[in-house]
C-alpha cells in the first residue's frame, strides 16, 4: 500500500506564514525559511508554499524568499501563488519547487495546465481547487477563495486532471482552520471522479483526523495543514506514530 504523505502548508503574505478562518482574518505566524527548514528537518514527508495574495494583488510570486525558503528543505516543495503562465512555472521551478500548483491562473486560461504538462510531466503540476458549497453545490473560488467562479467543482476538478494535472489539492473553504475534521464528503466526491493522488486540505484539529480521514478514504493520499503544525499543537512525529498504530502506512 502506498505511503500516506503528512504535508505542512505555509500560507504566505508579504514573506510572512499567516494562517486565518475559512480563508479570512490572517495572522502572522512565522518566517517561511525558519518554518520550512523545522518541518524538513521534523518528519514532514513533503511542504507546500502558497503565495496567498499573488493571485488577488495581480503580482507575481516573491522569489526572492522562495529561493531562501527550497535552500532549506531537503523533501519535495509545491510552489503556488499568482502563477498565470508557463513561464511563471519556469520561474518557481527554478528558484528550486519540486511540483507548482495552480489555481486562478488555471481558470483564467484552462489551456494553461495542459501547456505546463506538455513542458514539464503531469507530476509536476498541481491543481489547487478551492471549494465550497454554495446552495448545496461544490463550486471553485479563484482569488485566495474570494470569487466565486460559479463553476461546479467537480466537473472543473475532472477536467483539469484530464489536461495533465497529476494531483489535486482539495481545499475546503467550510472547514479550513475551524478544527473540526477534514471534508469527507467533499473529498470522497472527489476521489471517486480522478484516479490521480488526491491530498486532502482545510479541517485537521488534531491527530485522529487524519486517522478518520486515511481509514474513512483510504484513496486520499495525504493530508495537508497549518495551525495545527505551525502552533505546535500536533507534532509530526506523535501523528505519524498514531498513524502506524493504527495500520496506516506512513514514513517513520
Amino acid at each position: 500500500m502506498i505511503t500516506k504523505r503528512i504535508i505542512p502548508c505555509l500560507d504566505v503574505r508579504d514573506g510572512r506564514v499567516v494562517k486565518g478562518v475559512n480563508f479570512e482574518g490572517l495572522h502572522d505566524v512565522s518566517s517561511p525559511v525558519s518554518l520550512a527548514k523545522f518541518y524538513s528537518d521534523n518528519g514532514a514527508d513533503e511542504l507546500v508554499f502558497y503565495d496567498i495574495t499573488a493571485s488577488s494583488d495581480g503580482r507575481k510570486l516573491f522569489t526572492d524568499i522562495l529561493c531562501e525558503t527550497a535552500k532549506s528543505v531537503f523533501i519535495p516543495l509545491t510552489v503556488g501563488g499568482g502563477i498565470n503562465t508557463v513561464d511563471d512555472f519556469d520561474r518557481v521551478l527554478k528558484c528550486g519547487a519540486d511540483k507548482v500548483s495552480v489555481n486562478s491562473g488555471a481558470i483564467r486560461n484552462p489551456d494553461l495546465i495542459y501547456e505546463a504538462a506538455k513542458l514539464y510531466g503531469d507530476q509536476c503540476v498541481v491543481l489547487s481547487a478551492d471549494v465550497k458549497r454554495v446552495d448545496g453545490v461544490f463550486r471553485i473560488f479563484a482569488k485566495g477563495g474570494r470569487e466565486n467562479t460559479g463553476m461546479e467543482a467537480i466537473e472543473w476538478i475532472k477536467r483539469c486532471v484530464g489536461n495533465g494535472a497529476g494531483e489535486v489539492v482539495v481545499n475546503s473553504i467550510d472547514t479550513d482552520g475551524v478544527k473540526q475534521g477534514f471534508d469527507l464528503e467533499m473529498l470522497q466526491a472527489v476521489c471517486d471522479a480522478v484516479s490521480v493522488p488526491v491530498i486532502a486540505s482545510g479541517g485537521a484539529g488534531g491527530i485522529d483526523d487524519f486517522i478518520t480521514l486515511f481509514n474513512t478514504l483510504p484513496k486520499v493520499d495525504a493530508g495537508l495543514a497549518a495551525s495545527i503544525f505551525h502552533f505546535g499543537e500536533v507534532k509530526i512525529s506523535d501523528l505519524k506514530a498514531e498513524m502506524k498504530k493504527a495500520n496506516i502506512p506512513t514514513r517513520l
